[in-house]
């Protein structure tokens, strides 16, 4: 029987049972929500992915395409001038994996062959038909993340009889889709996609009953890191969510999530290992 926390990615197979690993976000874009194009210049990116894996990233997760609310698509091009470069480098470093951040499967392609390990996919292999025997062939990690809509408009007013039922059938459906493409189980793992069609209450429905998924026998990740639902609660800037993300982040793991996607590595670092000492007490 498949270990339920068994991820495998190439030729390694990760034991995810009794660890906790934070995936670092570097955004080379001029645009995204959180950094406003502070890594676009390549150089700048890379030094800033050094610090994270010295602050205790287990995975680099690097996009080239904005994805927040009501981003603009951009053309496949311009990402991968933005993401190659980056991945060449930071993918030959050792003890971090890289994960390109993207829908397009011939972005994902040229990523996977400049050294990134897992995809890192929005819409769950859904936007693109390639994708999924793209990820079958390469044998990369697949991050299925669940969104509704697509980000250009998902905000505007998302609705759900019940949200983690909705989400649940289509984990169902994207890994049935997956294996029939030929996607080890295993390579897959979960990202319920906080923020990415979801009004404040579905987002905290998510983070509370997170463990609800574990029966679909996947390893989760979360992404709750600075996301606007922190500053429905208590506002606050971008820059000013920190204590917001690391309780949530906290929370997350306390049920069920076994990955953080964050963008201050240290800190949820610190609050990740004062958690783990606690809970062992």
């Amino acid at each position: 029987m498949t270990n339920p926390f068994n991820w495998q990615i190439r030729d390694q197979t990760f034991d995810l049972t009794d660890q906790h690993w934070l995936m670092g976000i570097l955004n080379v874009t001029p645009d995204s929500f959180s950094d406003g194009g502070q890594f676009i210049n390549t150089e700048i990116a890379i030094e800033y992915a050094r610090q994270m894996v010295a602050d205790g990233a287990r995975i680099i997760d690097i996009g080239g395409e904005s994805t927040r609310p009501g981003s603009i698509r951009i053309d496949q091009n311009t990402e991968l001038d933005r993401v190659i470069p980056v991945i060449e480098v930071v993918s030959k470093w050792e003890d971090v994996l890289v994960s390109v951040d993207t829908y397009k499967s011939q972005v994902a392609a040229a990523a996977i062959e400049a050294g990134a390990h897992i995809v890192n996919d929005i819409s769950g292999g859904r936007l693109d038909p390639n994708m999924l025997s793209l990820i079958a062939g390469s044998g990369s990690g697949f991050v299925m993340m669940h969104m509704q809509g697509l980000p250009e408009t998902m905000q505007q007013n998302p609705v759900y009889d019940d949200v983690i039922n909705a989400i649940y059938v289509y984990f169902q459906e994207g890994i049935k889709n997956a294996v029939s493409a030929g996607v080890k189980i295993d390579q897959i793992i979960l990202d319920p996609g906080i923020g990415f069609g979801k009004t404040l209450e579905h987002n905290l429905t998510i983070i509370k009953r997170l463990n609800e998924f574990e029966s679909l026998g996947r390893p989760l990740l979360m992404g709750v890191s600075r996301k606007s639902f922190i500053d429905k609660i208590s506002p606050a800037t971008v820059q000013q969510r920190l204590p917001g993300s690391l309780v949530a982040g906290m929370k997350s793991i306390d049920t069920g999530a076994r990955i953080l996607r964050v963008h201050d590595v240290a800190e949820t670092m610190q609050a990740l290992k004062i958690y783990e000492h606690l809970r062992a007490v």
